[in-house]
């Protein structure tokens, strides 16, 4: 079977330039043409769903892994999950601090009899693992969060992808990421990882590292980004894949699913693959960043107007 992929960056506010559109577009392509590689080379969906996650956590234009946002107190505490598709099986890691690769970690625990673990568990998983410490800060989300703390912390989320002004445009556009992958076997699997919202509540806990952000079964895989606690009240990932494992379109599914988020009040994004190679997207928020790979061509949804897409 002809392998499919696609990718988000984050979801938020629109992007105020040329430059940054352009550095976010490299970006995502490149892990596009990096991923799919691996692909077409027989890798499964879920190792390429680990890479492309990765690959994402270690871009700090991106809120996941290096150049995750910081929470009301100062620190960055990380999720992320993973789910094969093929045997409908989720595991993750919630508010994890000092790791480079949270996706690692849910990797890790695929085959454990305790599938998602929580701040301790998943700290004393990675010590158990010789995991290497790292500090995933960097300058721009510290200056972030001192100017925030300044003002009190009257937003109630950092920014995903709109700049601020001691924001270089090279360095603009950072939101949760996520990975979903059809590979040459009809095999699928998702992954998403986040750092959260910014300025939360301690022990907040983000939709990433639940069936509600991130879900797949052997119809369908979907990665969530936007508000968290929107994507928690609608169950999104899990409800979209549900709706295509009971007959309707990947299309019908995702445009069910958006319009009744419409109606909610919603802000929130989606991707989503089918087993018969379909690509979808779908967003109530003003910007997705996503790309995709057809198998003939690489494509993104910066400059997307419609509320869903799909590709066939």
């Amino acid at each position: 079977m002809q392998p499919k992929l696609i990718i988000h960056g984050g979801a938020g506010s629109s992007l105020k330039t040329k430059e940054a559109s352009q550095a976010v577009r490299y970006s995502l392509y490149k892990v596009i043409e990096d991923i799919y590689s691996l692909l077409l080379n027989g890798a499964s969906a879920g190792e390429a769903v680990v890479r492309g996650c990765q690959l994402l956590e270690d871009d700090p234009r991106f809120n996941a892994g290096t150049g995750s946002v910081l929470q009301s107190d100062g620190q960055i505490r990380m999720s992320a999950a993973l789910m094969d598709g093929t045997q409908q099986r989720f595991s993750g890691v919630i508010n994890i601090s000092r790791v480079k690769n949270p996706i690692y970690l849910a990797k890790t625990l695929q085959d454990s009899a305790d599938r998602v673990l929580s701040d301790y568990g998943a700290a004393e998983l990675a010590r158990e693992l010789h995991t290497p410490t790292y500090n995933p800060l960097t300058e721009v989300r510290l200056k972030e969060w001192l100017q925030e703390r300044q003002e009190n912390f009257d937003r109630t989320m950092a920014d995903v992808v709109a700049e601020q002004e001691f924001v270089k445009p090279s360095e603009s556009g950072r939101g949760t990421i996520g990975v979903v992958a059809l590979d040459s076997q009809g095999h699928l699997a998702a992954g998403t990882s986040t750092g959260g919202k910014g300025f939360e509540r301690i022990g907040r806990v983000s939709d990433s590292a639940m069936p509600a952000g991130n879900y797949a079964n052997r119809k369908a895989g979907v990665s969530c980004t936007g508000i968290g606690e929107h994507i928690i009240d609608e169950c999104l990932a899990a409800k979209i894949v549900v709706r295509v494992t009971d007959g309707l379109s990947l299309r019908e599914a995702m445009a069910r699913s958006f319009t009744e988020a419409r109606e909610n009040d919603r802000d929130f994004a989606a991707i989503a693959l089918d087993y018969t190679g379909a690509i979808a997207y779908g967003k109530t928020s003003k910007t997705l960043l996503a790309a995709y790979h057809t198998g003939e061509q690489i494509g993104d949804t910066l400059e997307m107007v419609e509320d869903v897409q799909t590709i066939f």
